[in-house]
């Protein structure tokens, strides 16, 4: 896994521990690495904001690093 601190400098990783996080649509739950929250909640803060040059910078990060997270969450 690429390292998320050079990608998404800031970023900061409060999990210990992997985390079920669901489709806020579907509700499909999918089991996300602390990283890959950090990365999630990340995309999801920039969706707030209006930053879609930042969502599209997670979405590809999950597209490249966990594409089946990226379906079941983000697609």
């Amino acid at each position: 896994m690429s390292d998320i601190k050079t990608i998404f400098p800031g970023i900061m990783i409060l999990d210990d521990e992997p985390v079920e996080v669901r489709n806020r649509f579907s509700g499909e739950p999918y089991t996300l690495s602390p990283e890959e929250v950090a990365v999630y909640d990340y995309c999801m803060g920039c969706e707030l904001i209006q930053d879609y040059k930042g969502v599209r910078k997670a979405l590809d990060w999950f597209m490249t690093n966990n594409p089946e997270a990226y379906m079941v969450l983000l697609d």
